[in-house]
């Protein structure tokens, strides 16, 4: 399968869509644009004939990086579920770049609010270099810009 033309350049966004977020979302999308990288998000298709996850599965396919920010997994009320979307498209990303030997170049970004907090939910993935951003714009660019300026390639 031949990557889409702005693959080097994609960078697929996996967060959550909620008003609390909003300002973190904002962020992201200026300190990618920024940085000379195009931001990938489900939400720039809008085609109802498509399931929604063929759109997540095909940005992540078009995007060699990957942000994953799983600071809101955690449920918020008595009979509220934790929210699973964010920690299932980590594993596709992962899974597509594990398996498929033309996606071992993707590399990806973990974000949370607060250091360890992803353990209670999906401890598997200790050992990955998560970064935390406390919910605060400004460390949110420290994580990005701390993840851009490493080598890449």
């Amino acid at each position: 399968m031949a990557k889409h033309i702005d693959y080097e350049r994609n960078v697929f966004i996996n967060c959550p869509f909620d008003d609390k977020y909003f300002d973190l979302l904002q962020t992201l999308v200026f300190a990618i644009c920024y940085y000379g990288y195009i931001p990938r998000i489900s939400l720039e298709i809008s085609d109802s004939g498509q399931p929604r996850l063929e759109k997540i599965v095909k940005l992540i396919e078009e995007s060699k990086y990957s942000i994953h920010d799983l600071s809101r997994l955690q449920s918020k009320s008595a009979n509220e579920y934790y929210r699973l979307n964010m920690p299932f498209e980590l594993g596709i990303d992962y899974g597509l770049r594990k398996f498929n030997k033309d996606y071992s170049d993707k590399r990806s970004l973990i974000l949370e609010t607060e250091q360890y907090d992803y353990m209670k939910a999906i401890s598997d993935i200790n050992g990955f270099d998560i970064k935390n951003h406390e919910d605060i714009p400004v460390k949110l660019i420290e994580c990005i810009r701390a993840w851009f300026s490493k080598p890449l390639n």
